[in-house]
C-alpha cells in the first residue's frame, strides 16, 4: 500500500549535546526555550501539516511533545558532533508513515525570524518551482586572508570604499525549504537552490556561544517585530 502523502512538514533537528554552549537548545530566550521558538514559528503557518523534532535527548523530547510537536528519536550513530544535518532530515523522512513532498528546516539555533519570512519564502518556492530555497544576507565587510603574517585582501583592494565592494552573501540559517527527494539524495541546498536575500537584524543571529545568546537577548529586547 502506498504511503499517504503529507505535502509539507517542518523538521527541527535538536541534539541534546552541545559543547560550546551546554544545553543550548533548551536555553530560555525571552522566557521561551530556543527549541520552542522554532516549534511556535512553524505552527503559525497553515501550509505546514506536521512539525517534527529530531532528537537524541529525552529532555528535548518531552519539551517538544509538551509543545504539540511530533518527535522522531534520532539514533546515536546520527547524533555525533560531525554528523551533517541532512542525515537527521533524511532519517525523519524515512521514518514517518507518510510520503513527504517538501521539508522546511528550522534550526533551533536561529530562534528569531521575521514574522512573514516563511510565508514569503514558501510562495517563492512554489511560484518558481524550486528544488530548494535558503536564506542569505549580504556581507559588507572587507575580507582577506593571512599567510605568514601577510594580509591579502579577498573581496576588495586596499583603499577601496566599503560601499564599492562586490556584493558577497552569507548563508544565515534562518530557514531552508527543500523537496524531500533531494534530501534523500543527501542535499539540503541543491545546485539550483534559490537564494532568498534577507535584510533584517535577526539574520545575524546564529547561537553557538554565550556571546551569540546574549546578542539574541539584546535583539529580542529591542525589536518591535513579532517573532
Amino acid at each position: 500500500m502506498a504511503k499517504k502523502e503529507l505535502k509539507t512538514i517542518a523538521i527541527i533537528p535538536a541534539r541534546g549535546n552541545s559543547k560550546r554552549l551546554p544545553n543550548k537548545n533548551i536555553k530560555l530566550l525571552g522566557g521561551v526555550p530556543l527549541l520552542v521558538h522554532s516549534i511556535n514559528y512553524a505552527k503559525q503557518h497553515d501550509f505546514i501539516e506536521a512539525v517534527y523534532v529530531s532528537t537524541d535527548s529525552e529532555v528535548i523530547k518531552k519539551m517538544a511533545l509538551a509543545n504539540d510537536a511530533l518527535v522522531i528519536d534520532r539514533p546515536h550513530e546520527l547524533s555525533g558532533d560531525l554528523e551533517p544535518t541532512v542525515t537527521a532530515l533524511k532519517h525523519v523522512i524515512e521514518t514517518v508513515a507518510y510520503s513527504v513532498e517538501n521539508v522546511v528546516l528550522l534550526q533551533p539555533t536561529n530562534p528569531l525570524r521575521p514574522k512573514y519570512l516563511l510565508t514569503e519564502a514558501f510562495q517563492i518556492f512554489n511560484e518558481k518551482a524550486c528544488e530548494s530555497l535558503f536564506t542569505v544576507s549580504r556581507n559588507h565587510q572587507k575580507l582577506g586572508t593571512i599567510n605568514k603574517t601577510i594580509f591579502k585582501p579577498y573581496n576588495y583592494k586596499i583603499g577601496q570604499r566599503s560601499q564599492d565592494l562586490e556584493p558577497l552573501y552569507f548563508e544565515n540559517g534562518l530557514l531552508y525549504i527543500t523537496k524531500s527527494k533531494y534530501i534523500l539524495e543527501n542535499e539540503i541546498v541543491t545546485k539550483k537552490a534559490y537564494p532568498l536575500i534577507v535584510n533584517h537584524p535577526f539574520a545575524s543571529v546564529d547561537i553557538d556561544t554565550q556571546n551569540d545568546f546574549e546578542y539574541a537577548e539584546f535583539l529580542l529586547g529591542t525589536s518591535t517585530s513579532s517573532v
